[in-house]
């Protein structure tokens, strides 16, 4: 879930940007085009927070439970001699 979460917030900087330079050029039927494609950038930007939170949750719970008195496996880490 986190890549299109990543991208979409590059879409919205995008959109944002472009719109304000729209506006700069005097284009205000452009960068209100910008503006409404940015507002449902957004609303899918929330949506996806949502639907990553719940994914999050349902795969926490099915997760296997550790049992009590299991440790975690140790990491193994090497050393390098120079």
């Amino acid at each position: 879930m986190a890549r299109p979460d990543e991208w979409n917030t590059y879409e919205m900087a995008a959109y944002g940007a472009v719109s304000e330079f729209a506006k700069v050029l005097g284009e205000t039927k452009h960068a209100s085009l910008l503006e409404e494609t940015l507002a449902e950038e957004k609303q899918t930007d929330e949506k996806l927070t949502e639907l990553a939170a719940k994914i999050n949750t349902r795969a926490n719970e099915e997760s296997p439970q550790k049992e009590q008195g299991e440790s975690k496996p140790s990491v193994k880490t090497s050393k390098r001699v120079a």
